[in-house]
C-alpha cells in the first residue's frame, strides 16, 4: 500500500490594503503643523495658554467621539 503524498496547499490570502481615514489625516495635520512651526517659530510664542488649552479639550472631545 502507498501512502498519500499529496498536501493539500491553501489559497494564499491577499492583504487587506484599506486605511481607515484617521491613518492618513493624523499624519497629514502633523506635518502641517510641524512645518507651520518650521516656518514661523515667533507665532508659536504668540499662542497663548488659554487658547492652547482650549484647543486640547476640543482635540479630545472630537477624538473622544470618534473612539467611542
Amino acid at each position: 500500500m502507498s501512502a498519500d503524498t499529496h498536501l493539500h496547499v491553501p489559497a494564499p490570502r491577499t492583504a487587506q490594503t484599506r486605511l481607515p481615514w484617521w491613518a492618513l489625516v493624523l499624519p497629514a495635520v502633523a506635518f502641517v503643523v510641524l512645518f507651520a512651526l518650521m516656518i514661523s517659530p515667533a507665532a508659536a510664542d504668540s499662542v497663548s495658554s488659554a487658547s492652547a488649552a482650549h484647543a486640547l479639550e476640543v482635540l479630545r472631545h472630537f477624538l473622544g467621539g470618534l473612539l467611542s
